[in-house]
């Protein structure tokens, strides 16, 4: 009877054992076993799960847009005041619903090449207002002309020619010629073979960005989905030393497996330039454990502070040689227009950058850029990238219009949000086929380790016990 019983203890004692060996066993096998998968599924080629929802997202991807009105246009041009603005908004358009055109493999480089349409559907389900509405805004040409082209002569000709087509600093239009496009009254007078639609992005609707060549992660999966090309160029062209290399992927996807201490860099066309952003949060989206990398002030910091931002430094006049922040000329990437873009509402900007305009108030959690990645297969789940556009206006004084200014302004636009979210059902597939998964993986390893932790030490503390009691 006794010898039954401690065999018995025994054996339990030896399954428990058996049990957290498989469990110990398994967390490696079954770590590499996920490892395996996710870096076959994550790579750019026919028949992977990355490659599916990567030509065609499923994602709706929405542009927000609130513009400036501006409320005392007279008093700025005619005595040089304090422009004062308030903001009307938003006005959403669906975005980037198109599949990515042009697709092509090279199996030689490993790299996977391609165009993103562009198109935008107003939605007016989702807006204050329609496309007609009307707003005082800067007169986009009339602020350009005087950058685009320095000679005192043509400034000359050009205020004729504006006076001629009753244009002034400010102008009123509907949000649909703001955004993308109209034919200027001024532009149309000049005598040379000059373009005459002005908008915000136009031109836009029924064109591509790219193109782009990115590594398909066939032979290094720490390079899936980054840029290798974009436009069949490694650099872009208008910036100097490493300010001008591309980065990173186009913030869509990054390789597998992300930590938090990964700094993850990205290219965005909208804003001429590479750019990183670090870790911020863990958040649950859908049931999905995801990452939050968020845009650092630092990215936007002047050189003093950040000295990486040396080299985005163009415009010696209007930064304060260098000691302004929160603003990028990017001109040189729109053909010499005094284009700046910032961060909605100047936030992280200088104070001397915003001082001119009333009627701002910059809030981080409405006008953060975000990213929400999965750390597993590396896919931006969520996004929120919010950047504001802004014009550069100085005195021209050869120019009526112009030549009562006695200040610089950087006057803002418009911002805008873009968003985009997984649809609830490619959440319910993707924790069915990636998050699911390995979350039951890590159960049943627990579930073992500790189911066998406990056996053994039970079984082996009561054959003990039995022990002792026997040579009693």
């Amino acid at each position: 009877m006794g010898c039954n019983r401690n065999c018995g203890l025994v054996t339990g004692a030896v399954i428990g054992a058996v049990l957290a060996v498989l469990g110990g066993i398994l967390m490696p096998v079954g770590d590499m076993l996920v490892e395996k998968t996710i870096r076959k599924e994550v790579v750019l080629e026919n028949g992977t799960i990355a490659f599916q929802n990567w030509v065609k997202t499923g994602t709706d991807v929405y542009r927000q847009f609130w513009i400036f009105d501006v409320q005392n246009p007279d008093e700025v041009a005619m005595n040089s005041s304090n422009i004062k603005v308030k903001q009307r908004g938003p006005y959403t358009y669906r975005v980037r619903y198109l599949p990515k055109e042009n697709v092509m493999q090279d199996p030689t480089n490993h790299t996977v090449s391609f165009v993103q349409p562009n198109e935008a559907i107003f939605v007016p389900s989702m807006s204050v207002g329609m496309e007609n509405d009307t707003f005082t805004v800067l007169n986009l040409a009339v602020a350009a002309a005087p950058h685009v082209y320095s000679s005192p002569f043509l400034h000359s000709v050009f205020n004729s020619l504006i006076k001629k087509s009753k244009s002034s600093m400010f102008q009123t239009r509907t949000l649909k010629e703001l955004l993308w496009g109209y034919k200027d009254p001024f532009l149309s007078l000049v005598p040379a073979s000059v373009a005459t639609t002005v908008g915000v992005f136009y031109p836009y609707n029924n064109t591509v960005d790219g193109v782009y060549k990115v590594f398909n992660g066939k032979d290094n999966i720490s390079k899936v989905a980054i840029i290798d090309t974009y436009k069949d160029k490694k650099n872009l062209g208008f910036w100097k030393s490493y300010c001008d290399m591309i980065n990173g992927t186009d913030a869509a996807s990054f390789p597998p497996f992300v930590e938090k201490s990964r700094i993850l860099r990205f290219f965005s066309s909208d804003i001429c330039r590479s750019i990183y952003a670090i870790f911020g949060s863990e958040v649950d989206l859908k049931g999905i454990p995801v990452y939050r990398f968020v845009l650092p002030a630092k990215a936007f910091a002047a050189p003093s502070e950040n000295p990486e931002n040396e080299c985005f430094c163009t415009e010696r006049i209007v930064s304060r040689n260098c000691t302004s922040y929160g603003v990028l000329d990017i001109s040189s990437c729109k053909d010499g227009k005094p284009v700046y873009i910032s961060l909605p509402h100047f936030l992280h900007a200088s104070p001397d950058i915003s001082e001119p305009i009333e009627g701002l108030s910059p809030n981080e959690e409405e006008h953060k850029t975000y990213l929400d990645v999965e750390p597993i297969t590396g896919f931006t789940l969520q996004f929120a990238k919010r950047l504001q556009v802004n014009i550069l206006v100085k005195p021209a004084p050869r120019i009526d219009a112009l030549k009562n200014l006695q200040k610089n302004y950087i006057v803002p636009i418009l911002w805008l949000n873009e968003t985009g979210t997984i649809g609830d059902k490619k959440a319910e597939m993707f924790r069915k086929q990636v998050t699911g998964k390995v979350k039951m993986l890590g159960l049943v390893e627990i579930a073992l380790l500790s189911v066998g932790i406990v056996m053994f030490l039970g079984f082996m503390i009561s054959y003990c016990a039995c022990r002792t009691k026997s040579l009693k």
